[in-house]
């Protein structure tokens, strides 16, 4: 099956932080491409990757990356697919150098740019996922069953801390 959705980092370190992008398009039965690309120390190939992603089916492509994070940069140069960018929350600057580098894109090269840590990844995942959405039937009604049940998960809460409160 051929992947529909990539998911790149520039630096194995980070995928501990990424599994749970990986966990989540698995939830909606989408297996990812996952690769370790560098837009500084592999640019060629980074660049090669992007070129080509349309042709083997790609989709949609989230770029992680920490620091300078040029990644989602340089792949959004180089395809008109949707790019998503997850910046890294890494040391010394805690993710603010990589969420500036990677939301402030020039125009005409638009990168969508989730948070940093916390729920970023998964949030990008879902994002790509809800990009698919708009042409594929299946995964959108997954995507509203997982709204429902994200709603549904608050109200049970809400229930359990009202019925606490009143003990």
């Amino acid at each position: 099956m051929t992947a529909r959705i990539a998911l790149l980092m520039g630096s194995d370190s980070d995928f501990p932080r990424l599994e749970s992008t990986v966990k989540t398009l698995r939830d909606f039965d989408i297996e990812p491409e996952v690769r370790v690309l560098s837009a500084h120390r592999t640019p060629e190939e980074a660049c090669a990757f992007a070129s080509s992603a349309r042709e083997r089916g790609l989709e949609v492509i989230m770029c992680a990356a920490g620091g300078a994070a040029h990644l989602a940069g340089v792949i959004a140069a180089h395809t008109s697919l949707p790019v998503v960018g997850i910046p890294m929350d890494n040391p010394p600057l805690g993710g603010l150098d990589a969420l500036l580098a990677t939301v402030q894109m020039p125009g005409g090269v638009p990168v969508a740019t989730v948070g940093v840590g916390g729920g970023g990844p998964v949030n990008a995942a879902l994002t790509a996922l809800r990009i698919l959405g708009v042409a594929d039937a299946a995964i959108a009604k997954k995507m509203d069953d997982f709204r429902v049940a994200q709603h549904d998960k608050v109200l049970l809460k809400d229930k359990a801390l009202q019925e606490r409160l009143q003990s």
